[in-house]
């Protein structure tokens, strides 16, 4: 047992009116919602990556925070595996996600790397044994290290490639040890600088080989977890090649993988790409395509993925309701991609940042499970596309010419008269489940 969380209580729900900050509010693991109990429905996750290897940096500014485990070898990454282990626990959080980079000392070489990984995986899969917590979804860095600066699967050097490959192939293998129920590809540095140096079709054809050598080896171990890509516009790389759900569909119907590849999706990614999250998780609702999601924020007064904890009912309420239309988290889950502020640097702070957070998708999970329940929604909805359903609609819809509407329009002395799309009721709607 370490001593970063000491006298920090283990979370319980103790209800809207309890003035105890070290308590859940609205979120109740147990509550019944839709014929579920929220743990399920909501399937919280930790970021491994932002909880424990953060360290408080900025563009300006390096590390904030004093952990007793930055720095030095395996020791060290044991000890941050028990610290994390203990946070797990005081939330008892169903799920962590993890990089390898997160978990592993750098190593001089692939190799080194790899028995570093392996040996922490065990240590992962011992203290499993005694918790609650499961792996949502592993996957690797490929964008930290110096060589991945120009890529990695679109990467012009061949041995870039090569290195990528054999790291995704170790970090699925150490997801499919521990239980993971989903990998995840992030290509943070898959994208270009300027167009000068690149050859488009090329890196495009390289980005969907490897994830074509990544679905092969998940059917080749018999493995039943999702393989998602999680879409991201910019940050770093000028242009980056899975900008949002539309890009990234494209490019899986290029290469005939849509049926084996579904999305990891961000709200702060989402906004970067100039969208809200709930067009996003509506899009790829309707492709089929929702695997996943990390919730989070940006600073709107910001142009940069801020990876903030989410604090806004509403827009976690659309988000969600979104969620439920699509099926629901099934082998996905609600990842917190959100990290804490530089200047907040206690142990609690780190607790409470969750406890806000999964307090807030409870309450945005609750009010988008009663809009869609009570269906008024949906029924303005359909009423707006109603009179396509009648038959003749359809037949033209199906059958129809050009040559032969034109005729129709003519005879009938057709003349569209401009109906209302109701857009502020529909907001007044919404703001009386949040």
């Amino acid at each position: 047992m370490s001593t970063f969380f000491k006298d920090i209580p283990q979370i319980k729900f103790e209800g809207a009116n309890s003035t105890n900050e070290f308590a859940f509010k609205h979120y109740n693991p147990d509550e019944i919602v839709l014929g579920k109990r929220m743990e399920d429905h909501l399937r919280f996750g930790i970021a491994y990556w932002h909880s424990f290897a953060y360290e408080g940096g900025d563009p300006f500014g390096g590390r904030t925070f004093e952990r007793p485990w930055f720095d030095g070898g395996m020791e060290n990454a044991k000890l941050k595996a028990d610290v994390a282990f203990e946070m797990f626990d005081i939330l008892n959080a169903p799920f962590f996600c993890f990089h390898d980079l997160d978990v592993r000392p750098e190593g001089a070489t692939y190799a080194e790397n790899q028995r570093n990984l392996e040996e922490i995986v065990d240590y992962f899969a011992g203290k499993m044994e005694t918790s609650n917590t499961k792996l949502l979804w592993g996957t690797a860095n490929l964008f930290t290290h110096r060589r991945f600066m120009s890529g990695a699967a679109t990467n012009p050097d061949p041995d870039v490639f090569a290195y990528s490959a054999a790291t995704i192939k170790s970090c699925m293998d150490a997801t499919i040890k521990l239980g993971g129920e989903n990998y995840v590809l992030w290509g943070g540095r898959e994208g270009y600088e300027t167009l000068l140096n690149t050859n488009l079709s090329r890196e495009a054809d390289q980005a969907a080989r490897m994830l074509e050598m990544v679905v092969n080896y998940k059917h080749k171990m018999g493995w039943d977890g999702q393989i998602l890509i999680e879409p991201k516009p910019q940050e770093p790389s000028k242009h980056q090649y899975d900008f949002d759900v539309a890009t990234v569909y494209g490019f899986l119907k290029r290469y005939g993988l849509e049926n084996e590849v579904k999305m990891n999706l961000e709200q702060g990614h989402a906004i970067l790409a100039g969208h809200s999250f709930e067009h996003e998780l509506a899009l790829a609702g309707s492709l089929d395509m929702l695997g996943s999601i990390d919730m989070n924020r940006n600073d709107y007064q910001s142009g940069w993925d801020t990876d903030q904890f989410p604090n806004n009912v509403p827009e976690t309420a659309l988000a969600y309701y979104e969620v439920i239309k699509s099926g629901g988290l099934t082998k996905g889950g609600t990842n917190f991609d959100a990290r804490l502020r530089r200047q907040s640097l206690d142990s609690g702070d780190l607790i409470l940042s969750h406890v806000g957070a999964m307090d807030i998708c409870a309450r945005g999970f609750k009010a988008a499970a009663k809009m869609f329940e009570d269906g008024t929604l949906e029924q303005a909805r359909a009423e707006r596309y109603a009179d396509w359903d009648l038959p003749a609609n359809q037949e033209m819809l199906q059958d129809g010419t050009l040559e032969g509407i034109q005729r129709h329009v003519l005879t009938q002395n057709i003349n569209p008269v401009p109906r209302s799309g109701r857009q502020e009721r529909l907001e007044n709607l919404v703001s009386t489940y949040v």
